[in-house]
């Protein structure tokens, strides 16, 4: 069986550029570009038509080498994973992390509980393991769970109120009929005019600038 490549953690700098989305308090990150305007640049967006070429659009952008980028689009795409190379989340990684912390510590709990408190079940004795089972398994499913929800939450990089894509108008089509691509400013093969002319040249119906409003 074939192992799933475990992706790289995020650089200490990548950690502060996405705390600073979501905290105020935390400083952003200087710009690599700015428009004339002095405005910050988020990336560049491309606006499709059909769902083959966004598809196949995917995939010439991955192949580019691009890693910060995203498709957008009315409704799943089946496929769409592997058109971006997206690989394998630290999700169950978490939720073993999860499971363990809930199972190790409901044991630790209900053995400590038991030398303070001599209950007697059943007559067996007061370390065995046969008591502590229903809340061994209620407290790993539960650590298990929240862990799961927040880590897909985090790792989404949700919640988020707002966007610099909702600033296009053009964008809110992308709940009708409409399908985008944007390849971030932040990742490193992005430039502004190498990457304009690769999104151009794979038959965008329109490209833009994307601004972001400090």
């Amino acid at each position: 069986m074939p192992k799933l490549p475990i992706p790289k953690p995020p650089s200490r700098d990548e950690i502060m550029a996405l705390a600073s989305e979501y905290f105020p308090f935390v400083p952003r990150p200087r710009p690599r570009y700015v428009t004339r305007e002095g405005k910050r640049v988020y990336g560049v967006s491309a606006e499709f038509s059909k769902t083959p070429a966004v598809y196949h659009a995917a995939e010439k952008v991955r192949d580019a080498g691009y890693t910060r980028w995203d498709v957008l689009t009315p409704f799943p795409i089946h496929g769409i994973e592997q058109a971006m190379g997206i690989k394998r989340t630290i999700l169950p990684l978490l939720a073993f992390g999860g499971a363990a912390t809930g199972v190790g510590g409901a044991l630790a709990m209900q053995f400590w509980m038991n030398l303070d408190y001599e209950l007697v079940v059943q007559g067996k004795p007061y370390a065995a393991w046969e008591p502590f089972a229903p809340i061994t398994f209620e407290l790993g499913v539960l650590i298990t769970a929240f862990t799961c929800l927040l880590g897909m939450l985090a790792l989404n990089g949700l919640p988020r109120f707002h966007h610099p894509l909702f600033s296009k108008e053009r964008f809110l089509q992308v709940s009708d009929d409409r399908f985008f691509v944007c390849i971030e400013a932040s990742d490193p093969n992005f430039d502004p005019a190498r990457t304009r002319e690769l999104l151009d040249s794979l038959g965008a119906d329109r490209v833009e600038l994307v601004e972001d409003e400090d």
